[in-house]
């Protein structure tokens, strides 16, 4: 299994909408990949690791797939549709990261 992680670095100034990205970006994400997308999750950056520290990335998601070529052939006949909906949630620029799940529940 494979986890696709998409992350966005908290910068000051940035916008990002929170409640579109749960609500319609990833939902249409799923939508367009279908059964390729094991699950997602979507995560909200609240603190960094000291008292008082700002999180180092505003949000992220996570996409669980049965490899990286099974997400690569779902993703990319959509992958024009799905990035051009980043505007409308963030002004930030993604840092996407493919990695394999080697413990899923412990």
């Amino acid at each position: 299994m494979i986890k696709v992680s998409v992350m966005y670095a908290n910068q000051p100034d940035a916008r990002f909408d929170h409640a579109y990205y749960r609500d319609k970006h990833m939902p249409l994400l799923k939508q367009r990949m279908g059964d390729a997308c094991l699950y997602y999750t979507v995560d909200k950056g609240i603190a960094g690791g000291r008292p008082g520290e700002a999180p180092p990335f505003v949000g992220m998601c996570h996409i669980f797939c049965e490899s990286a070529e099974a997400f690569q052939a779902a993703f990319g006949p959509h992958a024009k549709e799905i990035l051009g909906d980043i505007a409308n949630y963030t002004d930030l620029k993604p840092t996407m990261q493919i990695s394999e799940v080697v413990v899923e529940h412990s």
